[in-house]
Formats: structure tokens, C-alpha cells, sequence
């Protein structure tokens, strides 16, 4: 039989409680490392913050009432409250994290992901361990299989690189793409330190070239530091 929370003492409710926060840090983490690795500017610590703040305070707007005794038969406390809450603030933390450029729109990905992880540290702070769990490993999957659209009949390769902005050029790297007959239909620069520059780019390969074909010329050449799909 399972133990209820009125059968626990205050800290085995605690330690339950600590567990659910730190389960919750593993699946921001996971998510964290994804993005990461794609060079997006929220990784590890955001997704990882994200996710155990939803979890500590869907813990708080779950049980952080039990205490409260009712004035009259008319007070009710809505623990919903801060569990609803967090919905609609984390819908403010994702905004910040779109940009528009170049009449191009970037991050509305990321800034799903991180709602998303938002609701799986809510999922688990409420003890829903298997839908969090399962939550993890679905966008986990989404963002790393899906994220080429010609995996689903786009046609269309989307690469991240690194270029050091000392021995090479934007326009060069372009250049060289369009000479293996790939065609660049989007591009987003943006200068970081040290003259490396983190370039964003949608290419349609040729009929005779193809996917591993363009990234394995880019990575060749000395101004490219890395390239990332």
C-alpha cells in the first residue's frame, strides 16, 4: 500500500519532495545538452534552472496550502494558482528569446522548448514520473531527428557553424557552398567574442552534391572552426 503524504513525517516528505527536484534537473539537463550542442544561446543552465524551478513550484502550489486552516467554511485556498502561474510566465521567458533578423524569425524552436520544459518539471514535481520521463525523451528525439527539414521531405539541410572571422569571410563561406551547387535560402549571422562569428544557414543541395558532401568541404576549409546540423 502506498504511503499517503499525511502518513509521512516531515522529512521523509522533504527528501520525497528533494528527489522529485533533482529527477527534474536530470530531464532539464538532458534537454540542455541537445540544444547545447547545437550552439543555441539557452543551454544546459537555462533548460536545467527552467525545469526544476517548474517543479519547485508546482511542489509548492501542490502541497504548500496543507497548513492553511480555513477561517471560515467559506475560504477555500486554489492551489492551481501558482501552477497556473507558471504557464503564463514562462510564455514571457520564451518571448525574450526570439528574434527577428533579416525579415527572418529565430528562436521560436528554443523558446517552445523551453515551455515544454517548463510543463515536464511541473509533471514531475506533481509526481508524474513516467509522463516527464516520457516528456524528456520525445523532445529530445523532436529536436534531434526532426531538425533537418529534408528528413521529412523539405529538401532543405539546416547547418550552424563557427567561423573565425580573422582568416575568413561570411561571403566567402557562401561562395563555396554555391560552388559544390548547393543553394543558400536563409542565412543569420551573428558576431559573438574574438572575432568568431556563429552563422545559421538553410541550403538546398544540388541535384549532384549532397548533405554530407557540403558539410565535409565546409569543415575543410581553415577559416570554418566547426559545423553543427
Amino acid at each position: 500500500m502506498m504511503t499517503t503524504v499525511q502518513e509521512m513525517s516531515s522529512f521523509e516528505f522533504q527528501m520525497v519532495c528533494a528527489v522529485r527536484l533533482i529527477l527534474a534537473s536530470c530531464c532539464g539537463l538532458c534537454i540542455g545538452i541537445e540544444r547545447t550542442n547545437r550552439l543555441k544561446d539557452a543551454g544546459i543552465r537555462t533548460h536545467l534552472i527552467v525545469c526544476m524551478g517548474a517543479a519547485l513550484m508546482m511542489l509548492v502550489s501542490k502541497y504548500g496550502f496543507f497548513d492553511v486552516s480555513p477561517l471560515t467554511e467559506f475560504f477555500k485556498a486554489d492551489v492551481s494558482r501558482v501552477a497556473s502561474s507558471v504557464v503564463s510566465g514562462v510564455g514571457f521567458l520564451g518571448a525574450g528569446i526570439i528574434f527577428e533578423r533579416n525579415r527572418s524569425v529565430t528562436g521560436l524552436t528554443t523558446a517552445a522548448g523551453i515551455w515544454t520544459t517548463a510543463g515536464i518539471g511541473m509533471a514531475m514535481g506533481a509526481g508524474m514520473y513516467l509522463i516527464a520521463v516520457a516528456g524528456t525523451m520525445i523532445i529530445i528525439t523532436a529536436q534531434s531527428l526532426l531538425h533537418n527539414e529534408h528528413i521529412i521531405g523539405g529538401g532543405l539541410m539546416f547547418l550552424v557553424l563557427r567561423i573565425d572571422g580573422r582568416n575568413g569571410t561570411v561571403s566567402q563561406t557562401v561562395q563555396q557552398i554555391q560552388a559544390l551547387g548547393g543553394e543558400l535560402v536563409d542565412l543569420t549571422v551573428t558576431q559573438k567574442k574574438n572575432d568568431i562569428i556563429r552563422v545559421e544557414m538553410r541550403i538546398k543541395p544540388g541535384k549532384n552534391v549532397d548533405q554530407l558532401t557540403i558539410i565535409g568541404e565546409l569543415e575543410k576549409l581553415p577559416w570554418v572552426l566547426e559545423v553543427n546540423e
